[in-house]
């Protein structure tokens, strides 16, 4: 999908949703009607699309009796303004990433994207099986919300540039798209870093206001058209290794619910982050050779060893500062995120990365298909 096609669809969309937008939350016959309000475009790949899917398999599974309408970024609110939304009641449900809400408690960042933190299998590891639920469910009930992971991009890519990256020094006083920890990393080792939603990231980097963003990766950013006014791709990102989106619910109308809508909920969101991350591993490297091929991008598969280096500093540095400083609960999930790192990053190192460069260095078959 072009960047024309997919901001025509999105407008098409985004006109019949926003004539219902400011509608009370229907109760008929025992059938309820809640909002979704989310932060991205809609129909946008993988993020809007995964969004749509938890709306529809809650709507379908629950025969009607929970249907899920769902407002696109900028149809209701602002894009990241959503989880307001939900706060002030003026919406039921937020489909977003939880770093966009870190000046609400930075504890929340941990639960998406940590720069060298967890992959994504790393992290459905820890927030299933070792406690991390529990921690996230802490931090947002300071808030009457309850979270859910509701979708996986993987590891995404690195960003947008205008030239080829030589050393640290490069990117001093860089004007950078970049959210979350991954933001406060960058602005340590000398960018000059801002939040964009999706939407807006384009036109700021066509106009000049910004030199470089990062989003997610090919799948997505070929459909925001970066390939357009940037040309040097850096694909692995070391500040978003494994970026989960949620779902967020008010709690005290979640927990109104019948047990079994509440068990859907559960499902559909559990269903949608092993949904997601199929979309992107199948589509991001249709989306990648066909900016190469076609557009004249550049791919860097490799950040300049200063940057790295640098970025591992800063990125120690501030979690050591999350530790000494965060409030109570941001603490214990700062704790319970390094310790279970600590853990988990056993497995894929000795086991994963091991396989990985071993097939890449034996085993070529492309040849064959």
């Amino acid at each position: 999908m072009d960047r024309r096609s997919f901001l025509k669809t999105s407008a098409l969309g985004g006109s019949a949703a926003a004539a219902t937008s400011l509608a009370a939350p229907a109760v008929a016959q025992g059938r309820i009607t809640w909002r979704m309000v989310t932060t991205w475009p809609r129909n946008f790949p993988g993020l809007g699309t995964g969004a749509q899917r938890v709306a529809d398999r809650i709507t379908a599974a629950s025969d009607g009796a929970l249907t899920v309408e769902v407002f696109a970024a900028g149809e209701m609110v602002p894009a990241l303004q959503s989880l307001d939304a939900v706060i002030d009641g003026s919406a039921e449900m937020s489909h977003g990433a939880a770093y966009y809400w870190q000046n609400k408690s930075v504890g929340l960042s941990f639960f998406t994207g940590v720069p060298f933190g967890m992959t994504s299998r790393e992290l459905a590891a820890w927030m299933r099986i070792l406690g991390g639920q529990e921690l996230w469910d802490d931090v947002y009930d300071q808030f009457g919300l309850q979270g859910f992971m509701s979708g996986d991009t993987g590891t995404q890519a690195g960003g947008w540039f205008q030239n080829e990256l030589s050393g640290i020094e490069d990117i001093q006083g860089m004007r950078f798209r970049t959210p979350g920890l991954g933001g406060q990393v960058w602005q340590k080792m000398g960018a000059s870093v801002t939040n964009l939603a999706g939407g807006e990231i384009f036109a700021a980097l066509q106009s000049g206001a910004l030199d470089a963003a990062e989003f997610v990766g090919p799948y997505n950013d070929r459909a925001l058209g970066f390939h357009q006014v940037r040309k040097h791709y850096y694909t692995s990102s070391f500040i978003e290794p494994g970026l989960a989106t949620e779902l967020v619910v008010d709690k005290a109308k979640y927990q109104a619910l019948p047990e079994n809508l509440q068990a859907i909920i559960r499902d559909a969101c559990q269903a949608e982050y092993d949904e997601v991350p199929s979309e992107f591993y199948a589509n991001d490297p249709i989306a990648l050779a066909d900016m190469v091929e076609n557009h004249g991008v550049t791919v860097h598969r490799d950040w300049p060893d200063s940057i790295l280096e640098a970025g591992a500093a800063a990125s120690r540095e501030l979690l050591v500062e999350i530790l000494d400083s965060a409030d109570p609960v941001s603490k214990r999930v700062a704790e319970g995120f390094v310790k279970n790192l600590n853990l988990l990053r056993t497995r894929t190192e000795n086991t994963d990365l091991t396989f990985a460069l071993a097939r890449q260095k034996y085993f070529d078959i492309s040849d064959l298909g």
